[in-house]
């Protein structure tokens, strides 16, 4: 299961508003043969792969897959159809499709005489790379992840306005690895006027790889023909109406299920207020300001029994920085 995570983790960006599912296929010694995952909308689903690439040798073997394998026909046939074809006579994976269109895998498979299993690393899973399509399903809307980097004191930039910079280039390197798993990132037009951000994802040389998130800039004020966001190296959307919940369902018609919001403390603060944080992610360097903006607005907290409780997920060391990553305590 956790080679099936690894090629999961390995698409995650690639494929939405499809799932991105990793799946190995044993032979009937238990040896591994192959290892797949889901390719982008219109492809393969991971099943399908990995059982193409095991070719006779998934007959009586194992398949491990992060999610229940489909049931239904949609671009792809189902792969609980395909598994049976090739002779696979165990089927683990780690957690129940909730798309009720194509849940019901598991039980085809069950009726046909392989004898599945789930649950294993299912915790896992849900909190990695099928977070987000997880939080999509669900609820019809993104994933959001809110991402700062700030000091130890919550300030993310000085009180002359210079922000650059915060946070180590082993900090901006992590951040890049982010975004280039993200479908989209989210700033607000101040942003933009203040910092002139490209927004984009580049590798360790600078350079701009390959695929590029959607960049989304929400708000009225006009931007300058100049700005960075406007420069065509990767895909912008503006958004007139700054609202979270809209922001988020124009963004879900266009099949986008992952989020990161890298706005300043206004924008921010909106998400938290409207509920619309699902995770934090915040890079916070060892040092103190002292005066400045701080990392977060006005979100609509009035006391200390009104704070957005968050649990703790990881607290990671990055560089000289620390990693933390934490989601909000369900109330």
């Amino acid at each position: 299961m956790r080679l099936a995570i690894e090629a999961s983790e390995s698409v995650r960006g690639t494929t939405s508003p499809n799932p991105p599912v990793g799946c190995v296929v044993l032979d009937a010694a238990g040896d591994v043969v192959a290892v797949g995952a889901t390719e982008p909308p219109g492809g393969r689903h991971a099943e399908i792969v990995a059982l193409r690439a095991a070719g006779a040798r998934a007959a009586g073997g194992t398949a491990v897959v992060t999610l229940e394998p489909c049931a239904h026909d949609g671009r792809t046939p189902p792969c609980a159809d395909a598994l049976l074809a090739a002779g696979v006579t165990a089927v683990h994976y780690a957690l129940a499709d909730p798309n009720p269109l194509a849940a019901g895998g598991a039980a085809r498979l069950r009726a046909a005489g392989v004898a599945v299993h789930s649950g294993p690393l299912a915790g896992e899973v849900a909190a990695g790379p099928l977070r987000a399509w997880l939080h999509y399903t669900r609820t019809g809307r993104p994933h959001v992840t809110w991402k700062l980097a700030a000091t130890l004191d919550g300030r993310v930039a000085a009180a002359d306005g210079t922000a650059r910079w915060i946070t180590s280039g082993q900090s901006r390197a992590d951040v890049h690895a982010l975004r280039a798993k993200v479908d989209a990132i989210v700033v607000g037009t101040g942003t933009v006027l203040a910092d002139d951000p490209a927004l984009t994802v580049r590798d360790g040389a600078g350079r701009p790889a390959a695929r590029q998130p959607l960049r989304v800039v929400v708000g009225r004020r006009p931007l300058p023909a100049s700005a960075r966001v406007l420069d065509g190296e990767a895909p912008t959307l503006c958004l007139p109406d700054h609202e979270p919940a809209a922001v988020l369902e124009a963004l879900a018609a266009r099949g986008v299920v992952d989020v990161m919001l890298e706005g300043g403390p206004t924008l921010a603060g909106a998400f938290v207020a409207a509920g619309l944080v699902h995770r934090v992610l915040a890079y916070l360097a060892p040092a103190l300001l002292g005066s400045g903006p701080p990392a977060l607005g006005e979100a609509g907290v009035r006391t200390i029994a009104g704070a957005v409780r968050l649990r703790l997920e990881e607290a990671t060391l990055v560089g000289p920085d620390v990693r933390i990553s934490a989601v909000p305590v369900a109330g």
